[in-house]
C-alpha cells in the first residue's frame, strides 16, 4: 500500500510570510522569476555594507557544531585548503548568500573527504555540472515540495558530482528559505519525529548533466538520499545518489539506513548512502565556510 498523504504541519504559521520574517531587500520572493543562466556567480553580487559586515564577523566567530559533520571526516575543498569548520552566523545574513557567493565556493569543483566512505575509506568527488538557480518545485518531488512549503523557498541551488571512478553520481542541493528560526525548528522537529527523511516518496530530484557520467541520472535512478533541515540557518541541505551506468533502482534506501554497518541493500553495498551523506555534509560545511569568508571581505 502507498504511504499515507503527508498532513500539514501541526504548528507554525498557516499563512505566508511568517509574522517574524523580514524580507531581504532585492529578494526574488517566494516564486521568483527571471534569468537563470549559469555564470561564474549564481546571481550578481550586491553591494555589501561595512556595518553589516562587521556585525556578521562578530557573529561568525562564535561557532556551532556541524550537524552530522563529524561523520564526514576532514574536508578539503579543491584539494588544497581545509574547508572552514562549522561557524555561526547571524541567521538572516545567510539568506542572501545564494546570490552573493561564487558558485565555486558553494559547490567546490573538487571535494575530498578523509574517512567519508564505507569502512572509513577516503573519498574524492568531482563536480560535473551546476544547475541554474531555480525554485524548490524544480528540485523536489511534489510531495516533498509540499512538506517544505511552510518554510518558503527563496531559491534552490543544485550541483551534481561523480566519484573518482565515475561509477556513482550524486546531486547535492541547498534550499534557501524565508522562514524564521521557530518555523525552521518546527520543520526540523517534524522530519525527526515522523522519519520523513526516510520515506522514498519524499526524495529530492536528481540533476542530470548531458555528456557526463550523470547524463542518465533521473528519478528512476535515485538510490540513496539524505535531507537536513538546519536549525541555525534558513537552509535545507540535501543529496541524492545513484549509479552512473543509468540502472534503475527499485528499492532506494535512505542514507541513514544505507550507511549502517552490515546493511545489505544494493545502495548500501555500493556505498551510495555514504556518497549522499558525505557530499551533503561537505557542501553544508562549504556553505558555512563561505559565510565566514564573505563576511571577512571588504564591502
Amino acid at each position: 500500500m502507498p504511504p499515507p498523504p503527508v498532513p500539514p504541519l501541526a504548528t507554525g504559521p498557516t499563512t505566508w510570510p511568517p509574522r517574524h520574517w523580514v524580507p531581504v531587500p532585492g529578494s526574488p520572493g517566494f516564486h521568483p522569476e527571471g534569468p537563470t543562466e549559469i555564470t561564474t556567480r549564481l546571481r550578481p553580487v550586491r553591494t555589501r555594507h561595512p556595518a553589516r559586515t562587521s556585525a556578521a564577523i562578530a557573529c561568525l566567530v562564535l561557532g556551532l557544531g556541524l550537524i552530522g559533520g563529524a561523520a564526514a571526516g576532514s574536508w578539503l575543498a579543491d584539494g588544497s585548503a581545509a574547508v572552514a569548520p562549522a561557524v555561526a552566523t547571524d541567521y538572516d545574513g545567510v539568506r542572501p548568500l545564494w546570490h552573493t557567493v561564487p558558485v565555486d565556493e558553494l559547490f567546490p569543483p573538487t571535494l575530498k573527504g578523509t574517512g567519508a566512505g564505507p569502512g572509513g575509506a577516503d573519498r574524492v568527488w568531482k563536480r560535473v555540472g551546476v544547475a541554474p538557480d531555480g525554485t524548490c518545485a524544480e528540485a523536489l518531488d511534489p510531495l516533498l515540495a509540499r512538506v517544505v512549503r511552510p518554510v518558503g523557498c527563496v531559491r534552490a541551488l543544485r550541483a551534481t558530482y561523480t566519484d573518482a571512478t565515475s561509477s556513482s553520481v550524486t546531486t547535492v542541493g541547498m534550499l534557501f528559505t524565508q522562514a524564521d528560526r521557530q518555523v525552521m525548528a518546527t520543520l526540523r522537529g517534524r522530519f525527526a519525529q515522523e522519519n520523513l527523511g526516510e520515506r522514498a516518496d519524499l526524495m529530492p530530484r536528481a540533476y542530470p548533466v548531458p555528456e557526463t557520467a550523470a547524463q542518465g541520472f533521473g528519478d528512476k535512478q535515485r538510490a540513496s538520499w539524505t535531507i537536513s533541515v538546519l536549525s541555525d540557518a534558513p537552509v535545507i541541505v540535501y543529496a541524492v545518489s545513484g549509479f552512473a551506468d543509468g540502472r534503475t533502482v527499485a528499492d532506494p534506501s535512505p542514507a541513514a539506513e544505507a550507511t549502517v554497518a552490515g546493511a545489505a541493500s544494493a545502495p548500501a553495498q555500493a556505498g551510495l548512502g555514504h556518497e549522499a551523506k558525505g557530499l551533503a555534509d561537505g557542501v553544508e560545511r562549504a556553505l558555512r565556510g563561505s559565510a565566514a569568508t564573505s563576511a571577512g571581505k571588504p564591502g
